[in-house]
This record gives structure tokens, sequence and C-alpha cells, in this order.
């Protein structure tokens, strides 16, 4: 029997990864059998084009490749990662707790699109990750929402204020917007459950956000 794919997603900053390991220990506690994978699998070769892409190899702006190719990269690392491992663990029943997924390709790729392009990318992004690549859908999509501003000084902050080791996504803050509502626009046509993670401008507690992530997960699992 399959197991469960929950899917953390954001924009940069968002604390994804934070929430998604404290969902994996919270499941573990409870005797569940889970696992956490974040994306991209920066230690796989699998990788290797999408470090390329992001260390702008193939153009200095994230505009400079096209969101096919682009979300081809990001693809082939996520079936690498299912077919040498997560495959078997997930059809024995497992529960994959995924920082970033094809979910990402359709947040930051579709945002490179005019507004009625997006509609047939998004059909051709999840028909050749689903069906075609052959890895599987989510049964839940968690979006933490924040806004950019908000997202923007985090990840200042994770880089001492060091603007040069910001990848061409994080340091384009006119992408990062469009990223923002493209997020929107998949979350409401997808079903994503949505958590504001930001009020009055500055970010909630970590303990608040994942307060409403359990819920998500109790109702789940």
């Amino acid at each position: 029997m399959n197991g469960k794919l929950i899917v953390i997603e954001g924009l940069d900053g968002s604390g994804k990864n934070t929430q998604a390991v404290r969902l994996y220990s919270y499941l573990e506690e409870k005797g569940i059998k889970v696992r956490k994978v974040s994306f991209p699998c920066y230690e796989s070769p699998s990788s290797s084009l999408v470090k390329m892409y992001l260390a702008g190899e193939f153009g200095s702006e994230a505009d400079s490749v096209n969101p096919y190719a682009a979300s081809s990269f990001y693809a082939v690392d996520r079936y690498a990662a299912f077919k040498t491992g997560l495959e078997e663990f997930y059809l024995s029943g497992g529960v994959i707790i995924a920082d970033r997924y094809t979910t990402s390709n359709a947040v930051h790729q579709s945002s490179k699109l005019p507004e009625d392009k997006r509609k047939e990318y998004l059909n051709w992004l999840f028909e050749y990750e689903y069906r075609y690549l052959g890895i599987p859908e989510p049964d839940a999509v968690i979006y933490l929402r924040v806004d950019p501003e908000v997202s923007q000084k985090l990840m200042s902050g994770r880089y001492n204020n060091d603007e040069k080791k910001k990848d061409i996504h994080e340091r384009d803050v006119d992408y990062l917007k469009r990223s923002r509502e493209a997020a929107d626009e998949c979350a409401e046509m997808f079903g994503w459950r949505v958590i504001e993670c930001t009020l009055n401008g500055e970010m909630r507690s970590i303990e608040d956000i994942f307060s409403d992530i359990k819920t998500i997960a109790d109702k789940l699992i």
C-alpha cells in the first residue's frame, strides 16, 4: 500500500526546512514510519544542473533559462531521489515529508510566464513529473505564505547581509514578488493548505506556525 507524501512549500526564507524537521520529529515520536527529504538533493550528482542554474552558469538572471528547461533540471533530481531509495519506502507505506517538490517548479517557473501561458505550463509540468516520470503526487501541500519583504529580510540575515551569497532566485526581488503571486494562484487552483506566516510585517513564531501544520498532519495521517 502506498504511503503518504506531505509537501512543505513556500518562498525562500519561509521556514520550510525548519517546519519539515519539526513535522518529521513529531510523526517519528508517534511511531509513524517517516522520512524527510529536501529538494533539490544537493548532495547527489543528480542536482548538478540545478546547481549550475542557480549559480548563474546559464545566465545571471532567473529569467535567463526558460521554465520548461529549468523545470527539467529539478524534475530529474526528484526522479533520481525516488529511484535510489524513496520509492521503496513510499510503496511500503512510509510517510515522506518533502521540503519543496514539483510544487516549487509550479511556483518559481510559472512566474516567468505571462498569465495567459501559465495554465498550459502547469498542465505540462504535472503530467511530466507525475505521469511520465512517475513520481507520486502529494497527498497534501502545505504552503507557508510569507510577504516577499519579510522573506528578503530573513534571507539577508541568513547570509549575514552578504548579498553575493544569494543565488539568482534569492537576490531578484521582482522575481520573488512574481513567485509569490504564482504561489497564491497555485494554492487556490490546486487546493493547497495555506498557512499565513506573517503578522503585522513580522514572522509568527516557529511554534505557532507548527501548531497549524500539526493540525493538518493529524487529520491526514
